[in-house]
């Protein structure tokens, strides 16, 4: 490694830290169900949800039944995802008048947002709409997320409680772990990005008149629209001038501000945080790595605190790191073998 990349790298480690212990603090009183400092006012709404659901917050779970709350959970999840998508074209907020997505591509991303994995097989501002984009993609960036919190949770009860015959309360776990972390980091989050340039509107696509045309080839077609081809088969090429770009909008920097703090991946655009509306600057950039870390980092001084022995938190946080930074300067030895360095 360069000097240049150790000095990011132990920058960006520094700032991490910095950020990753006060948030462990949070965590673990989120975990244990004590008063989150600063957010006292939260506690009114979470009791308003445990109303609204019929959940007693006392009441714990056995670990069956823990995980079948959370299968009950996240089965309606991906139904509603997978029916958003199959809906899009008559429901509101889709200015650029978008198709029902497939039942195939919707199942896959029904399922892949649900389980956290996010794998995207479609070009997102060609195929979402603006409603599908928030309401089902987003949400579920905030509930996979707060899903995995929430079995975190559990995990560090079972590993230092071995006695206890229960492990917590999904219901509470997963209402606890959306409105006191991604909801707050994510508002700040995002009104940031919006400072560096990440675009957030309802505005239809824009077309904008380029100033220099750009060549390129597209076949040759026939009165039936139909392509034409030569002696030997070949398809009929034609140069085009592109005179005028279709501009991508949309609410963005909500999305990705929660895309970042889940873990989740699945951005907005099909080039995800590589396209300069969701990563514009070289600071957004930097934040956008400190957020994906930034709670796992933090749920490794939770289980510390949780478990007694801050000890065991920091030690599980140096060790992932030192792991993940010796596997990342080990080349394949298939580049190796062609000289890539």
């Amino acid at each position: 490694m360069t000097m240049q990349s150790l000095a990011l790298l132990g920058a960006f480690l520094a700032v991490l830290l910095v950020l990753a212990w006060p948030l462990g603090l949070v965590l673990a009183r989120v975990g244990d169900a004590g008063v989150v400092p600063g957010m006292t006012w939260m506690g009114r709404i979470e009791r308003l949800l445990y109303k609204a659901g019929g959940v007693s917050p006392e009441t714990d779970m056995g670990w069956k039944s823990y995980v079948l709350a959370l299968l009950v959970f996240n089965s309606i999840g991906a139904l509603f995802v997978f029916a958003l998508q199959r809906l899009q074209a008559w429901l509101p907020l889709n200015p650029q008048s978008l198709a029902n997505i497939s039942p195939d591509s919707s199942f896959n991303t029904a399922v892949s947002f649900v389980a956290n994995t996010n794998w995207q097989g479609y070009s997102g501002e060609q195929t979402m709409s603006y409603l599908t984009q928030m309401i089902g993609l987003t949400g579920q960036n905030f509930f996979s997320a707060a899903t995995g919190m929430a079995v975190a949770f559990a995990l560090i009860r079972g590993f230092s409680s071995r006695s206890l015959k229960t492990i917590g309360n999904f219901w509470v776990d997963l209402t606890r772990s959306t409105l006191y972390v991604p909801l707050p980091l994510s508002l700040l989050f995002a009104v940031f990005l919006m400072g560096q340039g990440v675009i957030q509107n309802f505005s239809a696509y824009q077309e904008v008149q380029l100033i220099d045309p750009v060549a390129y080839a597209m076949p040759k077609t026939g009165a039936d629209g139909q392509p034409l081809k030569d002696a030997q088969g070949q398809a009929l090429m034609q140069s085009v001038a592109a005179t005028i770009q279709t501009i991508a909008m949309g609410p963005v920097a909500s999305q990705e501000a929660i895309k970042m703090i889940g873990t989740n991946g699945g951005g907005f655009f099909n080039a995800n945080s590589a396209h300069p509306y969701e990563n514009p600057t070289p600071l957004s950039n930097f934040v956008q790595m400190l957020a994906i870390f930034l709670i796992p980092a933090g749920l490794c001084f939770a289980f510390g605190r949780m478990a007694g022995d801050l000890r065991q938190g920091a030690v599980s946080s140096t060790k992932r790191t030192l792991v993940v930074m010796g596997a990342e300067q080990v080349a394949h030895p298939h580049l190796a073998a062609l000289g890539v360095d």
